[in-house]
């Protein structure tokens, strides 16, 4: 599957995703299309080459004035970059996510300096985020139904890997729209990696959610890095050993270095996934995840100080 090429689910042939060619890379960044009798778009992209997803829509057949929901999984630009962009392009489409991000896609300024501090040099893949307008975007909180008029998709709050982040689910069993709370699936090598950025990455919560997608058991999960796969008990297993090994890790090598800049370059360095994203990819990516752990690991030490 290539940069720009739209395919169909496996199982399910009314719902497409596309390869956004998200920081340049191939199967990396998905957006999903929902051919429901409300025409509904999950996750939006970086904003960047936004217009593959319009694309996307006239190669499914899905007009632009008929899209009648915009769903970030949560407000990490990377999966709401684009969702003013598509509002702007789909006029008659609602934006919704969760209560807490509504204000920084409205306004998002502070996202944007978020942002801009965690990724470090991957900011020159992104553009400025659209803001969503006011009358055109509706909050999300755990519990809720969202209906596509031929079926519904029920909200459920993953707080892990940020705090506004939701998963969809549709009722039976079949979809569930992860985000990142199952981590970063990656179909050339059929491994799952770790996704931990700053600044509010929690790995007991992280875990938990994962628990949350094991108890419902879906038939498929639809990765926002990258694409379906079916579910199978033995790859959550894998993701929860695979967040606690990497939180380890990081520790012991801070133990080890005593200084964080090192520690961040280390696995910078010695990233495996090279040939899979490429050498700037791959490295940010290692940058990212580590400092997203280390921020973790500053914050659980005062945690356990309090509870003292």
């Amino acid at each position: 599957m290539a940069i720009g090429d739209v395919k169909a689910v496996p199982g399910h042939d009314d719902i497409y995703y596309l390869d956004t060619g998200m920081y340049d890379t191939e199967a990396y960044g998905s957006v999903y299309i929902v051919d429901a009798d409300r025409p509904t778009l999950v996750d939006s992209g970086i904003g960047t080459h936004y217009e593959r997803t319009l694309e996307a829509l006239d190669e499914v057949g899905i007009d632009r004035e008929d899209v009648e929901l915009i769903l970030p999984t949560h407000i990490h630009l990377d999966h709401a970059g684009g969702a003013g962009y598509l509002a702007e392009a789909c006029p008659n489409a609602t934006v919704m996510t969760h209560e807490i991000g509504v204000p920084h896609l409205v306004d998002p300024e502070r996202l944007v300096e978020g942002t801009k501090a965690a990724v470090g040099d991957q900011w020159t893949f992104y553009v400025d985020p659209k803001p969503v307008p006011e009358g055109r975007i509706e909050p999300l909180s755990d519990g809720d139904e969202i209906s596509l008029g031929d079926r519904t998709l029920d909200v459920i709050e993953a707080p892990g890997h940020a705090p506004h982040q939701t998963m969809f689910y549709e009722p039976g069993g079949e979809v569930l729209f992860t985000g990142d709370a199952a981590g970063i699936w990656v179909p050339s090598t059929r491994d799952i990696r770790q996704t931990s950025p700053p600044s509010q990455f929690d790995l007991e919560a992280c875990l938990a959610d994962v628990r949350t997608i094991e108890e419902l058991s879906p038939e498929t999960l639809c990765f926002g890095h990258f694409g379906p796969r079916e579910y199978d008990d033995d790859l959550m297993e894998a993701y929860k050993r695979t967040l606690v090994e990497w939180v380890e890790a990081v520790r012991r090598k801070r133990d080890e270095l005593g200084d964080d800049d090192a520690v961040v370059e280390h696995f910078a360095e010695h990233t495996e996934m090279i040939d899979v994203w490429g050498e700037t990819k791959a490295r940010e990516e290692e940058r990212l995840n580590t400092r997203g752990v280390l921020g973790y690991l500053d914050w659980r030490a005062k945690q356990d100080e309090t509870e003292e």
